[in-house]
């Protein structure tokens, strides 16, 4: 993968807000039976290793804005103490802004070994395991360092695991199973019992409206990671959440033959498939103008290539404009990303 499309990825990855179960494929953690507290708490990793909670941990580190969102809708939030890949403005719900504004920025990317093993905490939750600390851009401390520094080390698998995945993701009880787990962690059970309820309202209302819908009937579907690079378009595979929303919401995902998250492609490779919907997946910008701007370059690089500008969701202007990190990273909101993929699609059927 050429340099540049790799930082592209990686930040499309850490910037944004994925799905361990698109399959269905079982829960990651587990909860021994008995004591109305819900511990201890056993979590694996991403090879299996346990890892176990005699309580709920009191200082957390998160490697980046979506695992710190995450603690956010679960009212863990004032427990964290630093944080990687801290949330750009406007990329935090409106009642959380302020809150995660006050987090202390550990690293303005991966949170280098010596800071992350001395900042204190008693957790951290990572997201980027099967990425090698994000391509190589830090070295992570060795399990001993962890277990020196009397960190706890748990992964969230919709991201962490995806690549060792073996089916593809098309729903999104992965990312359900996160919170799930990291309300059995924090002694926020119930409120993660409802935040996933919630989600599962809002996509089954979607399946239910599609329900009729054969799948060869549904429209293809190309996400374009504008910010990526426009030299050579990343793929986002059937590994990715992105699939599972994009599945969700009624679509066929161009690239749902790529094993993997994210794998560079060709442009010919777009052409051949010649999608019937793009998404227009830019990351956000901080503002209304901002993102409307970025949009808009990205639909005038499509018209104008030649290449892509023959493409048939392009000569229609079928273009959808969804942020990236609404789209490929899981969490509480990806269920709104369907529904707002599949309004657009559907507009009759999705209200």
């Amino acid at each position: 993968m050429r340099p540049r499309v790799l930082c592209g990825v990686l930040a499309a990855v850490a910037l944004s807000v994925t799905a361990c179960g698109g399959g269905g494929d079982g829960s990651t953690g587990k909860s021994a039976k008995g004591g109305g507290s819900g511990f201890p708490v056993t979590v694996t990793d991403c090879g299996g290793a346990e890892t176990t909670f005699d309580g709920p941990p009191g200082k957390i580190v998160t490697s980046n804005a979506s695992s710190l969102e995450m603690l956010m809708w679960l009212g863990a939030g004032d427990k964290v103490v630093g944080t990687g890949f801290p949330p750009g403005k406007g990329t935090m719900p409106e009642q959380f802004a302020g809150k995660a504004a006050k987090v202390p920025v550990l690293g303005r990317t991966v949170i280098g070994k010596e800071r992350l093993l001395g900042s204190g905490a008693d957790l951290y939750i990572d997201s980027f395991a099967s990425m090698d600390m994000m391509g190589g851009a830090g070295e992570g401390p060795r399990p001993e360092e962890f277990e020196a520094a009397g960190i706890k080390h748990m992964f969230l698998h919709s991201t962490a695991c995806a690549a060792q995945r073996d089916k593809p993701l098309t729903d999104l009880s992965g990312v359900e199973e996160d919170i799930t787990e990291l309300g059995r962690v924090t002694g926020t059970s119930r409120r993660a019992a409802e935040l996933v309820t919630g989600m599962r309202k809002k996509t089954a209302a979607v399946r239910k409206a599609l329900a009729d819908v054969p799948e060869a009937k549904r429209p293809s579907y190309f996400f374009f990671d504008y910010d990526a690079g426009t030299k050579q378009p990343v793929a986002v595979c059937n590994r990715q959440v992105a699939n599972a929303v994009i599945t969700q919401a009624g679509a066929r995902n161009v690239f749902a033959d790529c094993d993997g998250d994210f794998k560079p492609a060709g442009w010919e490779d777009v052409v051949a498939k010649n999608p019937d919907w793009i998404q227009l997946g830019v990351r956000n910008r901080g503002s209304e103008a901002a993102n409307d701007k970025a949009f808009d370059e990205a639909a005038d690089f499509l018209r104008s290539y030649g290449p892509t500008k023959g493409l048939k969701a392009v000569k229609e202007g079928r273009f959808l404009r969804v942020g990236s990190e609404a789209t490929t990273i899981g969490g509480v909101r990806s269920a709104d990303t369907v529904r707002e993929i599949a309004h657009t699609l559907y507009p009759d059927r999705v209200k």
